[in-house]
């Protein structure tokens, strides 16, 4: 595992350097293997990444686009993580309706719902059952807490190595997300994480001992390569161990 750790000066400066970073990989992926399968986080920090991306000039009929977790919500609701990209991004481009793969909130069961994104993950990779599918880059954020995609502290989704996707638990909400074995088997996993808010987490997180269990993104060690991108004001303070 190759692991890069940059701290931009501020968090415009953290989005250039990720939509450099996202398009130099996408671009590789299509020339290796004549597509590019990427998924997406939530929350605020990537909303300007996805901006960026939308006026980009990306040959998007081999470009599929997934996400690494969604809260159990309509796709039209103002939390759902699929809305933020669509209105950010996917609507502003003209790419293949087919291409776009969300994770499905509709069946009022969201172990169900699991097992169905689960399915069409196996039958876009044809792996067979048992078998992680490699995707060419997983975009990720932090919680304060030390959370990524919807992987928190001290639940049950922590511990499941046998599936691609399973239920997360925030708050007694579910939550639909990419298990930790999925997301170690990518080609590049890149963080990003901005804000003061994040400094005690990322402490742990790179600490030479701590506890993953509490602070889940530890366990995030692709097969690839792992890129952190932070602003200043996350980073700041932060010591790396080489």
């Amino acid at each position: 595992m190759a692991v890069t750790v940059d701290v931009l000066g501020n968090k415009t400066t953290l989005i250039e350097r990720a939509l450099m970073g996202s398009t130099s990989r996408i671009v590789k992926a299509i020339s290796e293997r004549g597509q590019a399968a990427i998924a997406l986080s939530g929350g605020s920090t990537p909303k300007p990444l996805y901006e960026a991306l939308a006026q980009q000039a990306l040959p998007w009929e081999k470009i599929h686009i997934f996400w690494g977790d969604e809260r159990y919500v309509p796709a039209d609701h103002p939390d759902s993580n699929q809305r933020m990209a669509r209105l950010a991004w996917l609507d502003q481009i003209e790419i293949p309706a087919a291409n776009i793969h969300p994770m499905p909130t509709g069946a009022n069961n969201p172990e169900a719902d699991a097992q169905a994104y689960e399915q069409e993950l196996s039958q876009f990779f044809q792996t067979a059952p048992g078998q992680f599918p490699a995707f060419d880059l997983i975009l990720l954020g932090l919680g304060d807490d030390g959370h990524t995609a919807s992987l928190f502290p001290h639940t049950d989704a922590l511990q499941i190595c046998d599936r691609l996707i399973t239920v997360g638990n925030k708050d007694g909400q579910p939550r639909l997300t990419f298990t930790i074995p999925l997301i170690n088997q990518a080609r590049s996993v890149m963080f990003l994480v901005a804000g003061a808010s994040k400094q005690a987490a990322l402490a742990e997180i790179f600490a030479p001992v701590a506890n993953a269990n509490q602070y889940p993104a530890r366990f995030i060690k692709p097969q690839g390569e792992l890129i952190w991108l932070l602003d200043q004001a996350a980073g700041e303070n932060l010591k790396v161990n080489e």
